[in-house]
């Protein structure tokens, strides 16, 4: 058992195609379970080394930070696959399994080459699963993915050369020292894949336009393997802090601001991927501990969470907020399972988020002090405002302006899979469980007075705020612009000069070459036509 996962998930991708419908499903959620069951056995200090040209390489080191992140994405691999269990599509089945393997890959990788060939390897079986979304526009989203990720990866390997070149080493450890140009250009192609603004633009461009079953996948892996990579690679280091909460703030407005349920969830990753930054910046034990502990738990109530955005479009086939309402009475279970995700993500006591979330206020404070704690807390209102509140309301119980009515029921493996998770959800919000797999000692509590009676009062004071002004605060269906208004707004003024513009140019150089050719011809055959003046035809 003490081999790399990777292996497991790769061997269940090369037998894919010698494999029926039926067999390819049930390998989906089989190879995904037998790497769940391993990893707890994996022994700590576990490291393979192989020869590579004049060095050594290590694609496969186990320590407890490693096993922490590795479980959490073996757990949401197996469930994901069981959310996905009734849809036969062979290639975006394999292209999950491939992105998961890839996933696993980098937790586990100890050599920076290893690491950035697992890191492209996620890349492009993502990008396989935009194309597979079925829209008309997925062709040119996914090239707009690749596009975004070929940059975080060229960024990501260019670093790694340029800090072998100084360092002469190649291990995945922390970095310590001052700026270099290999360490700046490492962590900026590592916050690509993060979704740090303004190179973000990926997540709400995509992650909303995959299938039902392909966004769950799309949103459990890409931005946790930039976490771990951050958390192992840059621990402590302060600038982190502060680009984290910028990612809080910036996430929760566009969030508050989106009319589609998938692309609100979307801009919430940026959010929560945004507190795990800051807590690796905070660094030390307890900023580990809380941005493994945040993303273990992310994985878990935002994967619920685009489930039961899934189970609307897959029943009803819309999901813009101004389209939807008055849902609940045919999709109570949904409705049920996606307030435990909103709550967990919301941070209420007895649920995992508030465990998480209190751990990284509590690092931001000591690292960051007072001003990096409120603003922390300013964007943990947006999330409950606009996830806790907003999107189960308008979806679900606001009424519709025409009445809506389920199209087909929900495949109940759908729902077991958001069943398995809000269990999850509810009893990760014991210490007691979630300490155990953290890689760090934890002791005491962060259920206080303090914190619980925090939560409740700003909860309390967000909903009334909220329903005093619902009728007000769903807004038009519009598309709110990001950075993307940098190339939509002076989109038509480039395609008129640029197109336009040169098309019109290149016809009108083919119209005056073809004259000059004419010219030649008629000069050719009989050069003293060309003294008689030319007489055009009326």
């Amino acid at each position: 058992m003490n081999f790399p996962p990777v292996f497991v998930l790769l061997t269940a991708v090369v037998l894919w195609p010698l494999l029926c419908s039926r067999t390819r499903s049930i390998l989906l959620v089989g190879a995904p379970l037998v790497v769940l069951s391993q990893i707890p056995f994996l022994r700590e200090g576990t490291e393979w080394t192989v020869p590579f040209l004049l060095y050594e390489v290590s694609p496969f080191v186990v320590d407890p930070l490693r096993l922490t992140f590795g479980f959490a994405f073996a757990l949401v691999t197996v469930v994901a696959a069981v959310y996905a269990f009734h849809h036969k599509d062979p290639r975006e089945q394999a292209a999950a399994l491939l992105y998961a393997a890839g996933a696993q890959g980098v937790v586990f990788a100890g050599d920076l080459l290893s690491l950035v060939i697992f890191w492209e390897l996620m890349a492009v079986a993502s990008t396989f699963i935009v194309w597979r979304g079925g829209r008309s526009d997925s062709a040119a989203v996914g090239f707009r993915y690749l596009i975004l990720h070929l940059l975080g990866g060229s960024l990501l390997l260019g670093g790694i050369l340029f800090h072998f070149a100084e360092s002469g080493s190649l291990a995945v450890e922390a970095l310590s020292g001052g700026w270099t140009v290999g360490k700046t250009m490492m962590l900026a192609g590592i916050l690509v894949n993060a979704g740090m603004p303004p190179l973000h633009t990926w997540i709400p461009d995509a992650y909303p336009k995959g299938t039902v079953t392909g966004s769950v996948f799309l949103s459990a892996f890409s931005t946790k393997t930039a976490v771990f990579a951050l958390a192992v690679l840059f621990p402590g280091w302060e600038v982190l802090l502060y680009l984290g909460i910028a990612m809080t703030l910036w996430g929760v407005y566009y969030a508050v601001l989106a009319n589609d349920i998938r692309l609100i969830l979307a801009y919430h990753i940026i959010s929560q991927v945004g507190y795990m930054v800051a807590a690796i910046g905070a660094g030390g034990d307890l900023g580990i501990n809380a941005a493994s502990a945040h993303a273990f738990n992310n994985l878990l109530y935002k994967t619920l969470m685009f489930m039961a955005a899934g189970c609307v479009l897959y029943t009803v086939g819309k999901t813009k907020l101004t389209d939807l309402g008055g849902l609940a009475p045919q999709m109570k279970a949904v409705v049920l399972l996606y307030l435990i995700g909103g709550a967990s993500i919301s941070g209420f006591p007895l649920f995992n988020g508030f465990v998480s979330k209190a751990m990284i206020l509590e690092s931001a404070k000591f690292a960051g002090g007072y001003s990096a704690y409120y603003l922390l807390v300013f964007a943990a209102i947006g999330t409950f405002l606009s996830v806790g509140i907003k999107l189960p309301y308008y979806t679900w119980f606001y009424k519709a302006k025409t009445p809506l009515q389920a199209s087909r029921p929900i495949p109940k493996n759908m729902l077991w899979a958001m069943g398995i998770l809000a269990f999850f959800c509810v009893a990760f919000g014991f210490e007691g469980l979630l300490f155990p797999i953290l890689p760090f000692a934890m002791e005491g509590t962060f259920y206080t007075t303090y914190n619980v009676v925090e939560v409740l009062q700003l909860s309390l004071f967000t909903f009334v705020v909220f329903w005093y002004f619902r009728h007000g605060i769903l807004g038009k269906a519009k598309i709110v612009l990001d950075v993307d208004w940098f190339y939509r707004r002076p989109a038509p003024l480039a395609k008129k000069v640029f197109i336009g513009g040169v098309n019109r140019f290149f016809s009108r150089s083919q119209e005056v070459l073809d004259e000059m050719v004419a010219w030649t011809c008629r000069a050719a055959r009989n050069p003293f036509v060309l003294l008689k003046p030319r007489v055009e035809n009326r």
